[in-house]
């Protein structure tokens, strides 16, 4: 039986992704939500390592969990609910910026052209201690540029394995990789992030990109209205 809205703690109430999956089949609010709250800041952060943008990487947090949720019959279990919602936020945040790119060379040899008629045509390339507080800010702000600077195929590499924590097994099926891939290309990530900054991030990764909780809420709203359920 699947979750009521009564019941106080969500975590307790599933069994496992089957049975979650199951319930949310079925519009079940709690199972609904549990899924996203529990999916949301790493679907943010692969969707944005790939974007480079926070609000297109906020669309496809949300174009993601639409596609999973009218598509969860085809959910079987064989790999987890979080990696089988990681891959379609992938491709989704991947045929995004392919899309982009092209629009962008559309529009860039448009510029060439009416540039030659001097026409303007602009195109969008798109603690308590306060000392240590600004500190950490700064080393976190390092991370996040030295991140999205990171070639694509890198960058997505090092957000799974340092900034989210996963092995190089999970890594490797998320993305479709062989175990040896994943740390050779780790190891040039953190390469070009520079090894002073390697040495000087460690503690505080998990708050780079930060998911904060008015960001969270508001993806799961837009989810369920546009899903037609009332929360």
């Amino acid at each position: 039986m699947c979750a009521k809205l009564a019941e106080p703690d969500a975590s307790l109430l599933f069994q496992d992704d089957i049975d979650l999956a199951r319930c949310a089949i079925m519009h079940d609010v709690q199972a609904l939500r549990k899924i996203m709250q529990t999916n949301n800041r790493r679907l943010y952060r692969l969707a944005r390592g790939i974007v480079g943008n926070e609000a297109e990487a906020e669309d496809v947090v949300q174009e993601t969990y639409l596609l999973a949720f009218r598509n969860l019959e085809h959910f079987r279990g064989q790999s987890s609910l979080t990696t089988w919602l990681s891959r379609i936020a992938i491709n989704e945040a991947l045929g995004r910026l392919r899309k982009n790119k092209r629009r962008q060379k559309f529009l860039k040899s448009a510029s060439d052209v009416l540039s030659t008629n001097v026409i303007q045509f602009p195109v969008n390339m798109n603690s308590g201690n306060p000392e240590h507080a600004l500190a950490q800010r700064e080393i976190l702000q390092l991370v996040e540029r030295a991140t999205d600077n990171l070639p694509e195929n890198f960058r997505l590499v090092f957000i799974a394995r340092v900034i989210e924590g996963l092995s190089v097994d999970e890594t490797a099926e998320l993305l479709a990789l062989r175990p040896e891939t994943v740390k050779t290309r780790l190891h040039r990530a953190r390469y070009l992030i520079r090894k002073q900054l390697d040495e000087k991030i460690g503690p505080v990764l998990l708050d780079a990109f930060p998911f904060a909780g008015k960001r969270c809420e508001r993806i799961i709203t837009a989810v369920l209205e546009r899903l037609n359920i009332q929360a």
